[in-house]
């Protein structure tokens, strides 16, 4: 088993005899500094060698987007250019398709390090260079930042306190050798090469024939000191190979091999292989979790001590913390970035009905003329030689007494098998919304709607102040009257929403459409009364509304803001009942005598909806 430990505990462990560990650096540990990472490299040489292939322009293309990721993955499972994602020799292979030559390949690689600058991390461990604190150095990278922060660090402090630390790329092996004979600390070693050199290793086989002399000196300081090995991924082989020969000395690794890595679950096979073969042979190996480069530097600095004159320098570069406590929500929602819907969650509804029993069979419409020809208010759909209804007892006797009605009891509701069901609580839902609310019902065929009422000529002070009152909110909301008529035309006009009843994601919902209504010249539809004929928008258009483009130019401008505003004060009005948010179709008075009423009890929060954030398109944070 693998010991795991934090950057904190690492730290304690580094600084009290931090002269026994030699560093090992990978392209993660200049990523702060604005390098490309070995990992963003193979996403730019796929895309550019994706493009190639598949004649796409560049332009198109968004490496860091994980779509795009998928479907370039997708195109090189089946071809050859490319081992799979993860592959050890991915990033070789991938440099080497898309820059054949060794000349293009050291042109992209400077060009790539000369945007960086030095990080606080690279600062830290300057001034541990300076200091003589860490004795050696290895690095892949191609950079000059470790150079550029330690003569940087070494101007800081007097002449005879500075490192002068010497620096060796593969075309120059021996300084290295000499400095590690000699122990002339510090000194780095460019393992793949500077971005001067002459020779740089990248691709397979150049790396398969890394430099034997550089992975000489590699091994002997392996077998004098421990190893630290920061933003390195372990894909290259040869160095995994080097590192692995060095198990075999008598003394290898005496202070222990430290792997730091953002998750210990993250870390590639190569790398297990190394540290289970380490642990084995008596080594201490060990992963150490660490969120950047930059945060393990802070954890050193925090353990370890500094000269005064280098301190203040390492410190003012050191990057804001990244946690920070914030309070917890209190609320169930939040207002971004989820969005708000119009639909409603019916939290509970009609399960039963009252049966009435009559002696020959009529159909819906038929019923409902019964009940219009006694006035009597209530809810009825029929079903055959029975009607399910929603009423006092006495008003519907009298209505279906020409057809022998008598009361039978109750009868179960399934709205989501049954239509008749479904249509009895969909006008039921409709008259149960507009009780009590300045709103009128219009019942279609296609499908049912609310409208704001306008009033009558009639209405009583204390009726029009109520009703202005009730549409006051729902009016600053649309900035504009809510009823009129039509410029160059007769007819009057309402806001309004239309209403549908759906089953969504096992529960029922009250979804609703704002609309302007056109009060349209009557037409003979023959239907009845309550379900007239369709003549306005959507459903409610006639074939030949001569208003339709002024219906179409009054939304028209309304944007985003406009209409959250607009749905928001729906969902406010139309649910409101008593505290519990109940509300019932038919209001039975005490005194009705027995009946059933039509009770909804209705969310007071809308739906809520927001993209799937579990969805990889959504975590574009990077890597």
């Amino acid at each position: 088993m693998i010991k795991t430990l934090t950057g904190q505990q690492f730290a304690s462990t580094f600084c009290l005899r931090p002269e026994q560990f030699a560093w090992f650096l990978g392209a993660g540990a200049s990523a702060s500094a604005g390098i490309p990472t070995g990992y963003s490299m193979i996403l730019d040489f796929k895309k550019h060698l994706f493009c190639q292939l598949s004649k796409i322009s560049p332009r198109e293309v968004d490496a860091n987007d994980p779509l795009w990721q998928q479907r370039i993955d997708l195109f090189f499972s089946t071809r050859s250019e490319l081992p799979p994602p993860d592959d050890p020799t991915e990033y070789a292979k991938a440099f080497e398709a898309v820059y054949p030559t060794a000349e293009a390949r050291r042109l992209y690689i400077e060009k790539a390090v000369t945007m960086g600058t030095p990080s606080f991390a690279h600062r830290v461990l300057a001034a541990l260079l300076t200091t003589r604190r860490i004795p050696c150095a290895f690095t892949t990278n191609f950079d000059q930042l470790i150079e550029t922060a330690t003569t940087l660090t070494d101007q800081l402090v007097s002449p005879g306190d500075r490192a002068n630390m010497t620096t060796a790329a593969i075309d120059n092996a021996e300084r290295a050798e000499r400095c590690l004979r000699e122990s002339h600390w510090p000194f780095l070693a460019k393992l793949h090469g500077d971005f001067q050199s002459v020779e740089l290793k990248n691709t397979t086989d150049e790396l398969k024939e890394q430099d034997a002399r550089m992975r000489r000196v590699l091994g002997a300081a392996c077998a004098r000191f421990g190893l630290v090995i920061v933003g390195y991924s372990g894909r290259d082989e040869s160095i995994m190979a080097a590192l692995t020969q060095a198990l075999a000395q008598p003394s290898a690794f005496p202070g222990g091999i430290y792997w730091v890595t953002r998750s210990a679950n993250s870390i590639l096979p190569a790398v297990r292989a190394l540290l289970e073969k380490a642990a084995q042979a008596g080594v201490t190996a060990v992963l150490v979790e660490s969120p950047t480069f930059d945060e393990l530097a802070g954890d050193i600095v925090d353990g370890i001590n500094l000269p005064d004159a280098l301190l203040p320098y390492v410190q003012e570069s050191r990057p804001a913390p990244i946690l920070a406590e914030l309070p917890l929500p209190t609320r169930e929602h939040r207002s971004f970035p989820v969005l708000q819907c119009s639909a409603i969650p019916i939290l509970s509804m009609p399960q039963y009905a009252r049966r009435i029993e009559i002696n020959t069979a009529i159909t819906t419409a038929r019923a409902r003329e019964l009940v219009r020809e006694v006035r009597a208010k209530a809810v009825v759909a029929s079903i055959g030689r029975e009607i399910a209804a929603f009423g006092a007892d006495a008003e519907l006797l009298k209505a279906f007494a020409p057809v022998g009605g008598r009361i039978a009891g109750t009868i179960e509701l399934h709205p989501d098998t049954d239509s008749w069901a479904l249509g009895l609580l969909y006008d039921a839902l409709i008259w149960a919304l507009s009780r009590r609310k300045p709103l009128l019902p219009k019942l279609r065929r296609k499908g049912h709607a609310l409208i704001v009422a306008s009033g009558l000529p009639t209405d009583s002070p204390e009726r029009v102040a109520s009703r202005k009152e009730q549409l006051s909110c729902l009016h600053q909301a649309y900035s504009a009257p809510l009823t009129g008529q039509v410029d160059g035309y007769d007819y009057p006009y309402n806001e309004g929403v239309q209403i549908r009843l759906e089953h969504v994601t096992d529960r029922w919902w009250c979804a609703f459409e704002p609309f302007t209504y056109v009060e349209l010249p009557h037409t003979d539809s023959g239907g009845d009364a309550d379900h007239e004929a369709d003549n306005n928008a959507s459903s409610f258009v006639h074939r030949t509304n001569p208003v339709m483009d002024w219906q179409r130019e009054r939304w028209a401008g309304r944007r985003n803001r406009e209409w959250a505003r607009i749905i928001a004060e729906w969902a406010r009005l139309l649910p409101s009942g008593n505290k519990e948010g109940v509300i019932r179709a038919i209001d039975l008075r005490e005194d009705a005598g027995p009946g059933q009423d039509a009770e909804f009890q209705l969310s007071p929060i809308t739906a809520w909806s927001r993209p799937s954030h579990e969805h990889s398109y959504f975590q574009r944070s990077g890597r």
